[in-house]
């Protein structure tokens, strides 16, 4: 039997499809080596030999209609390749794939198109979000992208939600959600701080106590000033709205 966790080390060494790798492995009877053989003779060698380069540039792509949105990240190795037509094709198709729910015949082509654009190319992270009501935003770039779930409201707000949270990286919706092990280690530092200081003790406990709120506040994102009038928190603007999920990527 082959894992997903086989098809997935197979594919980051060659670049080839899951479809692929899979049927490589299943052949080789999980044999990792022996599969990469398989997979150079039947012709995939030049996906192969490009495994090892970086794929630093690229961009996300979404897709996004009432209740749901998708957002596939397509990674490649220059900017050039980047901008070219066909990348930008199949990266919204990838998106329209995962949002149609046939990702995996979509992405199947992965090895061909890099074939015919002449890079490596992969695809790092694909998603989706079912909500009420969904936004997204993509950065002129394409390589910052987010996409934003809402338990009522309209489009327009879960896409300035959503391009709030591209520009000041929330990572909590809520300050009670921020992590524990992450507060302990800042509450160390600052109680180091506050100690070189020479604060009295009774006092160093309340500044901890305003330093935890304000660290909380800063990092969650219904708590932070809102990006299009800093005169609001997020949780102000949305009033009764709860944000459901949110998500952004960088490349």
């Amino acid at each position: 039997m082959v894992s997903l966790d086989q098809i997935k080390e197979l594919r980051d060494m060659t670049g080839v499809s899951m479809m692929s790798c899979k049927s490589a492995l299943e052949e080789a009877q999980g044999n990792i080596e022996k599969a990469v053989e398989i997979l150079r003779k039947k012709g995939e060698a030049k996906a192969a030999s490009r495994s090892d380069r970086s794929t630093g540039e690229g961009g996300f792509f979404v897709k996004n209609a009432p209740g749901k949105v998708s957002l596939v990240s397509l990674r490649c190795e220059t900017d050039f390749v980047s901008r070219s037509d066909d990348f930008m094709k199949y990266g919204q198709e990838l998106a329209e794939g995962e949002f149609a729910g046939n990702f995996d015949t979509v992405s199947a082509r992965l090895t061909d198109m890099g074939s015919k654009m002449g890079e490596k190319i992969e695809i790092p992270e694909h998603m989706s979000l079912e909500s009420t009501v969904t936004g997204s935003y993509v950065h002129s770039n394409r390589k910052i992208a987010t996409v934003v779930g809402l338990s009522g409201g309209t489009e327009e707000m879960a896409r300035d939600v959503a391009m709030h949270v591209a520009g000041i990286a929330p990572k909590y919706i809520r300050p009670e959600e921020v992590d524990a092990a992450l507060l302990a280690s800042e509450r160390d530092i600052w109680a180091e701080q506050l100690q070189k200081e020479g604060k009295p003790a009774d006092i160093v406990e309340k500044i901890m106590i305003g330093k935890e709120k304000k660290f909380r506040e800063e990092h969650a994102l219904l708590t932070q000033p809102f990006v299009k009038d800093s005169e609001k928190t997020v949780g102000q603007y949305l009033g009764d709205v709860q944000v459901v999920k949110f998500y952004r990527g960088v490349i």
